[in-house]
């Protein structure tokens, strides 16, 4: 991608006749180039007052992660965005071997690096309150970020090195570094997420393993799904997401799951909500629903988003 500068607009009148997404290449802590997308908060767009082009560190953003063989660009993770943006700022971002994004996907372990790498932009770009949006393997990434990543002196991880290139409609070329900005997340939801590794109890889930694992899936995963898998196993085994969850307190966290789900039958989102104790999570169990970012309508997805500025601290 083109780079561009981090200045504000020139002042005029165009920031409040249209809003622009700024498109950026994301360095993460293990140097793989990520690709994202900032959209601003539509809501009260066009008013006299309040529409402006540059964040408010009072708006929230959702920092939303897509699952195994999606990008940013898919159009179910286009609709979440558009859906989040009508009550928050929205980030979006191809995983590792995934879109334009670099590298190639580990399904869910390395992951938690392009994540992390999303949430210090929304915080580089001033917003003070960050929610992670994960869907499937992208669920399952947004709780090891939310176990991995915390606030204040308690922090296991949460400083990342996150050199950005950007570009933005209308300006010269340039680049802007961040640097070890915070990473961590103010509230968490996780949609259709596993609660183990490995599991194969489903067709769709043996597939999957077929894929991830045989040389020729992984041929059918880079040229039948746009998405480059890399050949390494887990070493070691990363955090499950299970074993992740009672470590994302005191961030509020919320646990969507589809009654139809043809991955991951009702033991994963009730052993996840299990994990967390009592009041530790909220949990959906959504009839009819299917499986993550796919199956989730227009009216669930204004309803994550509803809880998810809601939970945030004021």
């Amino acid at each position: 991608m083109s780079s561009a500068s981090e200045g504000r607009f020139l002042s005029s009148s165009v920031p409040l006749l249209t809003r622009v997404p700024r498109f950026a290449t994301l360095l993460t802590d293990d140097g793989v180039p990520v690709e994202a997308v900032y959209e601003p908060c539509t809501a009260g767009f066009g008013a006299s007052a309040g529409a402006r082009a540059e964040p408010a560190a009072d708006t929230p953003v959702i920092v939303v992660a897509h699952g195994f063989t999606g990008s940013a660009d898919r159009p179910a993770v286009r609709r979440a965005a558009r859906v989040f943006s009508q009550r928050a700022a929205v980030i979006t971002f191809s995983f590792r071997g995934h879109g334009r994004s670099g590298g190639r996907s580990t399904v869910g372990d390395r992951e938690v690096l392009d994540l992390a790498a999303a949430v210090a932009w929304a915080r580089a770009l001033g917003h003070r309150r960050v929610v992670t949006v994960g869907f499937s393997m992208g669920g399952s990434v947004v709780l090891r970020h939310g176990a991995l990543y915390t606030d204040g002196s308690e922090a296991r991880d949460a400083a990342v090195r996150v050199p950005v290139r950007e570009r933005r409609t209308g300006e010269h070329s340039g680049a802007h570094f961040g640097a070890h900005a915070d990473a961590h997340a103010d509230a968490v939801v996780a949609v259709s997420a596993p609660a183990r590794w490995y599991y194969r109890g489903t067709a769709p889930m043996r597939r999957l393993h077929w894929v991830v694992t045989r040389p020729s899936g992984r041929l059918v995963g880079r040229y039948g799904f746009r998405t480059r898998i890399a050949t390494e196993d887990w070493d070691p085994v990363p955090l499950s997401p299970v074993a992740a969850v009672p470590l994302i307190a005191p961030a509020p966290l919320l646990l969507v799951h589809g009654d139809r789900d043809p991955y991951f039958p009702l033991d994963h989102p009730r052993m996840l909500a299990g994990a967390a104790g009592e009041g530790g999570a909220e949990l959906w169990l959504e009839r009819g629903m299917g499986h993550a970012e796919n199956a989730a309508d227009d009216a669930l997805l204004g309803r994550i988003a509803d809880w998810a500025t809601g939970a945030l601290p004021a």
